[in-house]
């Protein structure tokens, strides 16, 4: 006779994989894109038009190898104006009394530190104090500008720990029924989110509809997606949803470190995946006028997309399951007619 209370333990075993392997997945995610942020290809800029400039472009690229992607801009106009549409993120004006570095660091506080990092020396060289200029400062509220990184978070997580109510406690209700709710919850989740940037923490005095609408496409996409997995992961839902948007999805956000200062996986993530989109899209639209708006909106267009995709697939399937089931239940009827007779 089997014991109960190793039939028990098994189970609660079984049932232990699960937080072990968020524990492994989350250390190697969060280590792997932040224990040592390094720059590659990071743009910068030099500005002038003489040979000073250009000379001074040339020995900070070679100097720096691959870290540093070095520029030379005609104006201090042009700097700015490559600043505030994130194709550079510093510009060194050289200047024999009054060196200057111009960032914006609204874009991103650490990236902004490591290009005052590299540039301070640089004016060390010639005795000169450094001058930083912030020419798009994140807000009062929000000084190290990762505030929206934090409501990614908020965000995320109402949105997937809904996803493990509807599908365990609504596990019984037509699919239909579960997408339904998953729809309604989002709605509910980026007014939370809205709340709390706005009246509540004052992260932004502005476009506060549109951030609402950027947390609505984020969160339904991860809703739908989550409740459409459901029907093929069961238990490990869950764990599914965190390894997306969770580990692989604050990792290569932006919202800590750029993908600039993170290995080749990450900054590659960061292109498609839809946290960056929120967090490169918030900072678009509440920083720089809406530089880049339309394809981070385009990101999360398609994430929505794939959610009612998924959603549509798991639908197929239980539709197909439920078939199977009563068709079973009728061919077992009708043996039990035959016998009867």
């Amino acid at each position: 006779m089997k014991s109960p209370t190793g039939g028990a333990l098994r189970h609660v075993l079984t049932h232990l994989l699960t937080p072990l392997l968020m524990c492994v997945g989350m250390g190697l995610a969060y280590l792997g894109a932040f224990a040592e942020p390094h720059p590659h290809d990071l743009p910068v800029a030099v500005v002038g038009s003489g040979p000073q400039a250009h000379a001074l472009t040339r020995t900070l690229a070679d100097r720096a190898g691959d870290e540093l992607d070095v520029r030379t801009v005609a104006t201090r106009a042009e700097a700015e104006e490559q600043l505030r549409h994130r194709d550079v993120f510093g510009a060194y004006v050289p200047d024999e009394r009054t060196p200057e570095l111009i960032v914006a660091t609204a874009g991103s506080d650490t990236t902004a530190a490591v290009v005052q990092k590299v540039f301070t020396p640089v004016a060390a060289h010639q005795h000169a104090p450094l001058k930083v200029t912030d020419v798009v400062p994140p807000s009062r509220h929000d000084p190290t500008g990762q505030g929206l990184f934090f409501l990614l978070v908020a965000l995320s997580i109402g949105s997937y720990a809904s996803v493990a109510v509807i599908g365990g406690a609504g596990g019984v209700l037509p699919l239909r029924t579960r997408a339904l709710l998953a729809a309604g919850t989002s709605l509910v989740v980026s007014v939370v989110g809205a709340a709390l940037a706005g009246p509540v923490f004052h992260l932004v005095d502005h476009d506060l509809a549109g951030l609402w609408a950027l947390g609505w496409l984020y969160s339904a996409g991860v809703l739908l997606t989550g409740t459409g997995l459901h029907t093929f992961l069961k238990r490990w839902t869950t764990l599914g949803v965190m390894v997306l948007f969770v580990m692989l999805n604050f990792t290569s956000s932006g919202g800590v470190f750029r993908p600039e200062l993170q290995n080749g996986l990450f900054a590659t993530l960061h292109d498609v995946w839809n946290g960056a989109a929120f967090v490169e899209g918030a900072r678009s639209l509440v920083y720089f006028d809406r530089t880049g708006l339309g394809g981070h909106v385009l990101t999360l267009a398609v994430w929505l997309v794939i959610g009612a995709a998924v959603v549509a697939l798991a639908w197929a399937v239980e539709r197909r399951g439920t078939k199977a089931q009563v068709a079973a239940a009728e061919a077992e009827e009708e043996m039990e007619e035959a016998v009867a007779v």
